[in-house]
């Protein structure tokens, strides 16, 4: 999993504002368009999911997956990686805030996926691409909405 994925996106609301929907992980069939279903398995000390499972249809891609998550102490970003899935082999992400000076939050979403089958580099960047993209948008129309 050499290349990754980088985009980011303003939202107007504090960075406290985005931490908390993106924290809200069972809630993501909400408004997450190819999230079926988010099952938090395990919580860490704080009361923020360690694991979850993921049922993903996003059309043509169908995958359960459970992701282990790391929470930033100072609740600025948040980061995951694979522990199993059906499709994928592998994948690391993360959430990074930044606050901005007009109060806005700046998120940069950084994505790295690895499929159980052969993919072309090209068209693999172009999915998670699509996928960055799209999370962002509805991240911030959520949080916005």
């Amino acid at each position: 999993m050499a290349d990754k994925t980088q985009r980011s996106i303003i939202i107007e609301a504090t960075t406290q504002q985005v931490m908390s929907v993106i924290a809200d992980l069972e809630s993501y069939p909400e408004w997450v368009s190819a999230a079926k279903s988010v099952e938090v398995l395990d919580k860490d000390a704080d009361g923020r999911a360690h694991t979850a499972r993921f049922v993903l249809d996003a059309g043509v891609v169908k995958d359960s997956y459970t992701l282990s998550y790391t929470w930033r102490p100072d609740a600025k970003a948040v980061s995951w990686t694979l522990l199993s899935g059906e499709l994928q082999k592998g994948q690391d992400g993360s959430y990074e805030l930044s606050e901005q000076p007009d109060g806005s939050t700046e998120v940069v979403y950084t994505l790295t996926v690895d499929l159980n089958i052969p993919m072309i580099g090209m068209f693999k960047r172009k999915a998670e691409k699509v996928i960055t993209d799209t999370a962002l948008k509805e991240l911030k129309k959520r949080v916005e909405g």
